[in-house]
Order: C-alpha cells, then sequence, then structure tokens
C-alpha cells in the first residue's frame, strides 16, 4: 500500500488497480469501507472500455474480442514509479494476456496528488505502439454516506454547479436503451435515496456543470467533484449500501443498437503512434 500526505488530507492507494482504498481530511474518512457485503470495490478505474460492450465482445480489423464490463485495468497490478509524500504515480502497460482481448500497445499511468484539501487524480494513456490505440476510461469513485454519526443517507444531496437539464440513458440489460428519458429540468440539487438507484444507475451526458457538491444541511462536512471535461456522468449505490460513485467517464456502455466496432462507440479515444491523451478530475474534502 502507498499512501500520501500533506498536512490536511491522507490516502491510501493499493497498486492491484492501483485503487484508491482511503481518503482522509484530518482523520475523517471520505471514502467507502469496500464491504464485500454490498459492494467489494472502493474506486476502480475503468479501462479500456466503460460498462458493457453488447454480448462482451466488440470488433478491431474484423477480428472480434471478448471484454467483461469495465474492461480489465482494476484487477491488473501496476507498477509504483513514482512515491512522495505528496505525489505518486502507477503504470500499467500491454502485454501478452491484455493482447490477446486488446490488441493495442498502451502505457497507461495513474498519478495521485495532493494539494491542500484537494485529492487531484489525472490518467495517461500513453501509446508506444506502431497502430491506432482506441479505448474509452472511466472513474468509479465511491464516497461514504453518511459523513457524520447520527445521519442518515437521506439528509444528503448532490448540488450541480449549474442549473441542468438532461435526460436520464436507463439501462437495459447492462446496455443503454436508444433514448433517454426525462429526468433534469432546470434543477441543481438531487435529494439521496436509497431507491435513487433502484433501476440501476444515473446515466447523464453533456452536462454544464464544472463540479458536484456531496453534502448534507445537517453537517459542514462534504465532497467538492471536479467532473468538467468530462462528457458522460454515472451515480451509482448498490442496493442497501452507504456510499455513492460519483463516475466521471469517457465513454459509457453500448446502446442496445451500437455497432461493435470499437472505432464507433461514442466518446471512444483515438491517440495515434507516439502520442498520448491525458485526463484529470480533482475531489476536495470540507
Amino acid at each position: 500500500m502507498i499512501h500520501l500526505q500533506n498536512g490536511q488530507l491522507s490516502i491510501s492507494i493499493h497498486p492491484d488497480g492501483a485503487e484508491l482504498r482511503s481518503l482522509k481530511h484530518h482523520d475523517r474518512e471520505y471514502l467507502w469501507s469496500g464491504d464485500p457485503v454490498y459492494w467489494g470495490k472502493y474506486s476502480p478505474v475503468l479501462f479500456p472500455i466503460v460498462g458493457t460492450v453488447k454480448g462482451n465482445r466488440y470488433t478491431h480489423d474484423g477480428q472480434s474480442y471478448s471484454l467483461p464490463r469495465h474492461g480489465f485495468a482494476r484487477e491488473k497490478t501496476f507498477a509504483v514509479e513514482q512515491s512522495g509524500v505528496n505525489k505518486a504515480r502507477f503504470t500499467l502497460s500491454d502485454d501478452e494476456a491484455t493482447r490477446a482481448v486488446y490488441p493495442f500497445s498502451f502505457r497507461f499511468h495513474l498519478t495521485y496528488e495532493l494539494q491542500g484539501a484537494r485529492m487531484i487524480l489525472t490518467y495517461t494513456v500513453e501509446n508506444p505502439g506502431e497502430e491506432d490505440l482506441f479505448f474509452c476510461l472511466g472513474a468509479h469513485p465511491a464516497f461514504a454516506v453518511p459523513l457524520a454519526p447520527g445521519l442518515v443517507y437521506e439528509d444528503y444531496h448532490l448540488e450541480f454547479s449549474e442549473p441542468e437539464t438532461a435526460g436520464r440513458w436507463e439501462l437495459e440489460g447492462g446496455l443503454l436503451k436508444t433514448t433517454p428519458t426525462p429526468y433534469l429540468s432546470g434543477i441543481i440539487r438531487i435529494p439521496l435515496s436509497k431507491e435513487l438507484f433502484s433501476r440501476d444507475a444515473i446515466v447523464l451526458k453533456g452536462l454544464r456543470s464544472s463540479t458536484l457538491v456531496l453534502a448534507s444541511d445537517k453537517d459542514p462536512h462534504g465532497v467538492r467533484f471536479s467532473i468538467e471535461g468530462w462528457p458522460h456522468l454515472g451515480l451509482w449505490a448498490a442496493p442497501g449500501a452507504d456510499f455513492l460513485c460519483i463516475e466521471p467517464w469517457q465513454g459509457h456502455a453500448d446502446h442496445v443498437d451500437d455497432d461493435p466496432d470499437i472505432r464507433q462507440k461514442e466518446g471512444v479515444v483515438l491517440v495515434e503512434p507516439g502520442r498520448h491523451w491525458s485526463k484529470a478530475w480533482w475531489v476536495e474534502l470540507f
């Protein structure tokens, strides 16, 4: 386990999946406990796909390949390339096993950095190969709800930085339906409840907001989360569990009628040989 701290924050990251396992602000834990009764993850990375591809298969250059939901990176052990007091970098590279299911050369880096009360996670994907690289990528951090003793899940809400009007892309067998259902109409705040995720994740596209706040009117502590630059957002909690996942995505599960060609997937990123792509999100604790 790799530990970082800066006087305000302390975090722990496991090389397995380069997964954040603890996120504390002045000794208050903000991350989900990883209770396997509900969901045994904490903050997995989704790469090289987000969600489910139709039939768990996709095609590239006329060949068909199989990938599990959310890809394979969360199940791989990353190399620790850098580990300091307040910054650490983890790397996963392609190998024989990955190329059997994902025929691309890649170097995938996760860089964690602490700045005051803010943790920044930067994803960088390099293409060291001789052919174009295609991928999707997403985050899946789970925050503890409630954050304070004596409060309950329903005491909390999500607040967008801008009024939002957006449909909800509902899931059917792990795939998105072809059209959204009306959901947000000039809304800034979503009250939390355990029933909110009874029909699986809430998937939103094209939001205007740069940040989301998870907070309660009954307690001064909360989370400010950056979604700026991420075209898709998932919100999810396992049935009955005391957490909320805030998931910025570049890409999402296939629609029920999507083409299996990886090049055609919405949100897919193309990185040319010798080039790289990078995107970050941050979370600020208060």
